[in-house]
């Protein structure tokens, strides 16, 4: 097998995990683990996962001036969007979650017209308007009733926050990952997670009997653990070293179908007619607004 067939089966892995994760972790909150509990067990576990294999990396210190910007980076990437998706997950339904996560490159266009001035043009700008108003539609959508989705318009808008903060993170950490070694990074973002998550997230940590937990219980919190937080880094970053960044990204239309098939499959959602043309709207909007333009003359 080739380096290229890897390349694309470990993107593959990445989406699928990604998929998978949001009726998973939905699975053992708050029954077992309350949301921000979890996000303190996330950033926990990552961390001894990146610091274990920071050896494999080169040796780098960090310079003092891009200090600022880690922090930064780590509170949008490692506490606010993770809470918000969390707490979001708790509220709202897989479906719903799977879809607007997916809302980010839409966001990351916007904010970067914003920050850095980029232009939008065409199809880029016809992408925003219509998947903003299917993430709408999904937000609004708050007439179902269901014991496990005790609030869904404030769990969608959650998922947006998720969205919104992440988008952030991806900027910001533009110019770290141009100078450091991935594994570098990961181990002091996560590391810097956990003084950002422990005020908000360390009571709920401390509430889990542990002792306690059923294997149902402990195999879904690894899962989110080591395989949506550490090994789809690791796939993301081999697939990216074989791949353009534009196939890597194209799998992020694979999620909400994963998402939706494994909910489905798995009893803990189901469709309706607003969920599925919302969901659509907000793919279309997404394909435009990563179509790239035309060179000009």
């Amino acid at each position: 097998m080739n380096q290229r067939t890897l390349a694309i089966l470990a993107a593959l892995g990445a989406t699928t995990i990604y998929g998978l994760n949001h009726t998973i972790a939905k699975g053992v909150m708050p029954t077992y683990i309350k949301p921000y509990g979890f996000i303190m067990l996330r950033v926990l576990g990552a961390s001894l996962l990146f610091w274990g294999i920071s050896f494999l990396g080169p040796k780098e210190r960090v310079e003092r001036k891009d200090w600022g910007r880690l922090l930064l980076c780590s509170l949008f990437g490692m506490a606010i969007n993770m809470l918000a998706f969390f707490k979001g997950l708790e509220l709202s339904t897989p479906i719903n979650s799977s879809v607007l996560v997916t809302t980010t490159p839409i966001i990351v266009v916007v904010l970067s017209a914003v920050l850095i001035k980029e232009k939008i043009h065409g199809y880029r700008a016809l992408g925003i308007i219509i998947g903003l108003i299917g993430a709408i539609f999904l937000v609004l959508y708050g007439q179902e009733v269901r014991q496990d989705a005790p609030n869904i318009p404030l769990g969608n808008t959650l998922f947006l926050v998720n969205s919104f903060f992440f988008s952030l993170y991806l900027i910001t950490v533009k110019k770290l990952l141009e100078k450091y070694h991935p594994f570098t990074l990961m181990k002091w973002l996560f590391l810097i997670g956990i003084v950002w998550n422990l005020p908000i997230a360390m009571p709920q940590f401390l509430e889990v009997s542990w002792a306690e937990l059923p294997f149902e219980a402990v195999w879904r919190m690894a899962f989110v653990v080591i395989g949506t937080t550490f090994l789809t880094y690791l796939f993301n970053v081999f697939a990216l070293r074989q791949l353009k960044a534009s196939t890597v990204s194209a799998f992020v239309y694979l999620q909400p179908l994963i998402g939706i098939l494994y909910a489905l499959l798995s009893g803990k959602d189901h469709l309706s007619a607003v969920k599925v043309g919302a969901a659509g709207m907000v793919l279309l909007g997404v394909y435009l607004v990563s179509k790239r333009p035309k060179p000009g003359p």
